[in-house]
């Protein structure tokens, strides 16, 4: 399914997922309303005689609901400093006429560390021939790029400016369903820093990314975001980061059902490991194996008549990578690691990236309808 971002398409075999570029046109502006329950309490006919109104006195429920929107207001107050809209120009085409176009793309940011590191998603940096961010009050800065990690979606930019204010990272971990969060972003690319606020929906939630691998253990939210909210952070009433705004999800591809509220971050404890590796060194070390390959479904195997339901098929071997070194062949379909079933749940790159360079791993593989098991050192993935 087509992936409404800077370029071009995400999300996923079943459900139509958009990544929230501003560059994207689509998706309308979600506005608040916070509504304050008061208890009422019985009024006296003589209070109620035509021309007199008797104030309601607040009760539990209308407590609970003013000191969360006092929260919320305190948490938007002190975070909005922090986020960004991030703003990458892509290279230059020529439109129909052949007139030069220089088109752009729109996204959110938040910034992590005072010198001017900031986060965002890889999908509102990818192509960029040049960065910039403007702050909340309108100033635009300078940014460069740090770096990127495909498979979490996640990018650090750096402006040069040092005593910005910063949003302090949580611990997702912590995360339970129900709990009130925050959320903040340049909406369409234009309308910096709205706010939406909603519930966690549900934690530990995987996206197929049509790529042959999924987002693990994303936080599921109803807090309206609209496209240029990605890379904007989700916040708790502590005011603490603890997702960072990454898709949303439409509607089904086969059907008319158009969703509502169904929002998706990545996890701060995530966002913390990999934001710690670009910034020390510029990448985030992945283990290579050193082969082109394709996954196995049910449908697949079907068709072809494979003699397993789920795997990955090797296509290519590379010379003098761990694969030909461990005796991989083309044909081979990869059905676990480590015993570990390839499958639906667990997709073979989501397996692989568990693992770190110099790990070894065993390869079960079905050959010609006969298993296999195979030990594959794997190295770091060439930059």
């Amino acid at each position: 399914m087509p992936r409404e971002r800077a370029s071009c398409g995400m999300l996923s075999l079943v459900l139509v997922v958009s990544l929230l570029a501003g560059a994207c046109a689509g998706g309308g502006l979600g506005t608040v309303a916070t509504l304050v329950v008061l208890q009422a309490r019985p009024v006296s006919p003589a209070a109620s005689a035509p021309g007199t109104w008797a104030w309601p006195t607040p009760g539990a429920t209308g407590s609970v609901t003013l000191q969360e929107e006092s929260a919320t207001i305190d948490v938007v107050a002190r975070i909005s400093p922090a986020v960004v809209t991030v703003v990458n120009t892509l290279p230059a085409q020529r439109d129909w006429w052949g007139q030069v176009q220089q088109p752009e793309a729109r996204g959110s940011g938040v910034i992590i560390e005072a010198s001017g590191y900031v986060v965002t998603n890889n999908h509102v940096v990818e192509d960029a021939q040049d960065l910039s961010v403007i702050l909340q009050d309108g100033t635009k800065l300078s940014a460069r790029l740090i770096g990127t990690d495909l498979f979490t979606d996640l990018a650090v930019i750096k402006v040069d400016q040092a005593g910005l204010p910063v949003a302090p990272l949580g611990n997702s971990d912590a995360l339970r369903p129900g709990e009130r969060v925050v959320a903040i972003g340049s909406a369409l690319g234009d309308f910096r820093n709205t706010v939406t606020t909603g519930v966690v929906s549900a934690v530990g939630r995987n996206l197929d990314t049509g790529a042959g691998y999924q987002l693990e253990g994303l936080v599921q939210t109803d807090a309206a975001i609209n496209h240029g909210n990605s890379g904007g952070p989700l916040l708790n009433l502590q005011g603490q980061v603890i997702g960072i705004n990454t898709a949303i999800i439409r509607g089904g591809s086969t059907s008319s059902s158009i969703a509502e509220g169904l929002g998706f971050a990545i996890p701060s404890n995530t966002v913390l490991l990999v934001t710690a590796q670009l910034v020390e060194k510029g990448y985030v070390s992945r283990p290579y194996l050193g082969v082109t390959h394709q996954p196995v479904t049910p449908q697949i195997a079907s068709y072809y008549d494979l003699p397993v339901k789920w795997g990955e098929l090797i296509t290519q071997v590379v010379r003098d990578t761990p694969a030909a070194q461990a005796g991989l062949e083309p044909g081979d379909i990869i059905v676990a690691l480590d015993g570990q079933a390839v499958g639906e749940e667990h997709p073979f790159i989501n397996l692989l990236m568990t693992y770190r360079p110099g790990d070894t791993v065993q390869f079960t593989v079905n050959r010609d309808g006969q298993e296999y098991t195979l030990a594959v050192t794997l190295v770091e993935r060439p930059r």
